[in-house]
């Protein structure tokens, strides 16, 4: 039962969380700051799937006690044989319903909703690698289609003898980077080309990496973290410009991204005699000093992670083979093999979504202990 308390006792910590999110997403100041809002109304949306599940887990575990109570204390044929189909019932559905909650625990990766920009690249093999560049993409475009999502092609460089040198292509529709964010890494294919003459089995390697969509590149400004000065502004300028604090001075504690340090950021404005309009070009001043200094880092934390998505395109880094002869197509990570060679080139490919889903999930458990 110790099990049990601990998965109910998660749940507890949670229900709290989520009743404090159902009164935020009514509240007029949430709503007006429409990023909150949809952050807060998609975790709602998360928490109420657990507490659905927590409320059938405690319905399970009451079903069990009240026919284990019924076959302890009750004489009647009738009752007992009742209780006794209720309780295997239930005892089939308890560890199904923790597995359930388990999974439903386990931090999802914000990414996962994006929508994403995938490339295949021709590795080793010429023509051949290029063939198989264009069935990967068929493949993809294929499952796509399947899940009513949209793929458009952004650049593509055709091979000599027909498939792609290589591909590049977004696709947008819902949770699209959790599900395809498995197939990145190095495909192989073994098969006898129809670029061969003699019938000899090659063995070629196309590379894939998906890529979550950014986000729009923002600077965020915390206002209320701005330490606002008023001066006189000195020099020529007839009788007003001594009279009136219409120069401003702004400084800014500023993370940098790079380093984690904070700078504190000054920008004096004395442009104008019109104090509003100073102030709103000393804070457009801020952007900009911010967003050149933050945009580079986002430029290339997104280029570090393409590389470290894709390896050379070499053959020895594979994460799956296609071999043709056999039939067979095979995820090196998890060992899952599946014999539909011409499925799942045909897009058939959510079962071994599927198994590599629960293989990371897998991972995950042991992580967080549950």
């Amino acid at each position: 039962m110790a099990d049990n308390n601990n998965i109910l006792g998660k749940l507890d910590g949670l229900e709290s969380r989520y009743e404090e999110v159902s009164t935020l997403i009514t509240d007029p100041a949430v709503i007006a700051d429409q990023q909150r809002y949809v952050k807060l109304t998609k975790e709602y949306k998360d928490l109420e799937d657990i507490m659905d599940a927590r409320r059938r887990y405690i319905a399970c575990l009451n079903s069990i006690k009240e026919a284990k109570d019924i076959l302890a204390n009750e004489n009647d044929p009738d009752m007992r044989e009742m209780a006794r189909g209720e309780l295997s019932e239930n005892e089939t559905l308890q560890p199904k319903l923790e597995e359930e909650i388990k999974i439903a625990l386990v931090p999802k990766d914000p990414e996962d909703a994006k929508n994403v920009q995938m490339e295949i690249r021709a590795g080793t093999g010429g023509d051949e690698a290029a063939l198989f560049a264009g069935d990967l993409f068929n493949m993809y475009k294929k499952f796509c289609e399947s899940k009513g999502w949209s793929v458009s092609i952004t650049d593509a460089s055709e091979g000599a003898v027909g498939g792609f040198k290589e591909i590049d292509f977004a696709v947008s529709g819902d949770n699209v980077y959790g599900v395809l964010k498995y197939e990145s890494g190095v495909h192989r294919v073994q098969r006898v080309p129809a670029t061969e003459t003699q019938g000899r089995m090659h063995t070629s390697a196309a590379t894939v990496a998906v890529l979550p969509e950014a986000d729009k590149f923002e600077v965020r400004i915390n206002e209320g973290d701005i330490k606002w000065d008023t001066f006189r502004s000195s020099g020529a300028g007839g009788q007003n410009v001594n009279k009136v604090e219409s120069g401003v001075r702004l400084r800014y504690p500023w993370k940098n991204p790079n380093t984690g340090e904070v700078e504190e950021i000054l920008i004096e404005c004395t442009e104008t005699r019109d104090q509003p309009k100073n102030k709103e070009r000393a804070l457009s001043r801020l952007y900009t000093y911010i967003y050149d200094h933050e945009h580079q880092k986002y430029v290339d934390d997104i280029s570090s992670r393409r590389k470290s998505l894709v390896s050379t395109g070499d053959r020895s880094a594979k994460i799956r083979t296609y071999n043709f002869p056999q039939g067979r197509v095979t995820d090196h990570r998890i060992g899952y093999t599946t014999h539909d060679l011409n499925g799942f080139l045909n897009g058939n490919i959510q079962d071994m979504i599927d198994a590599l889903t629960v293989a990371e999930n897998a991972e995950k458990l042991k992580e967080s202990e549950l």
